[in-house]
């Protein structure tokens, strides 16, 4: 069993954790934001705006638009009207937005199996099962947190 001293030293831990497998599961850091935007738009329970991508990844409008305009000229990602508010401006994956998802997805999935080689197969379930659930519920946590 651990002792109380051990497990906060260990959940202080969890946060530098996350942020290193954030960082070092893409080749390169265009990735990394491609990735996350892409992903917000195809995951969003509603849809998703520039401010709204920026106010997930934590960023500022600006910094946001860049990105989005970025993956708009590669073909990634198409603006179009809101169907609840014409006025409003909302992204939409194309086709080829939604094969690059993919592929970062492969291509994380590749790096997990590297990473955890010689870990026994149970145990390479077992943490897959629990980032899964992990990242499921920190989409639940947070949607309430802004309700």
């Amino acid at each position: 069993m651990t002792s109380p001293q051990d497990a906060d030293a260990l959940l202080d831990q969890v946060g530098p954790a996350l942020a290193r497998l954030r960082r070092r599961t893409l080749r390169n850091r265009g990735d990394l934001t491609r990735n996350m935007v892409l992903n917000l738009i195809a995951e969003a329970p509603e849809e998703m705006t520039v401010g709204g991508i920026a106010a997930e990844m934590g960023v500022t409008q600006p910094v946001a638009s860049r990105t989005i305009a970025a993956c708009i000229a590669d073909g990634l990602l198409r603006r179009g009207a809101s169907q609840a508010d014409g006025r409003r401006t909302v992204l939409h994956l194309t086709t080829e937005g939604e094969a690059e998802r993919r592929r970062l997805a492969a291509e994380q999935r590749a790096v997990f199996e590297a990473i955890t080689a010689d870990w026994a197969p149970a145990d390479r379930d077992r943490f897959a099962h629990y980032l899964v659930r992990y990242g499921q519920d920190a989409t639940t946590w947070s949607a309430r947190r802004h309700t």
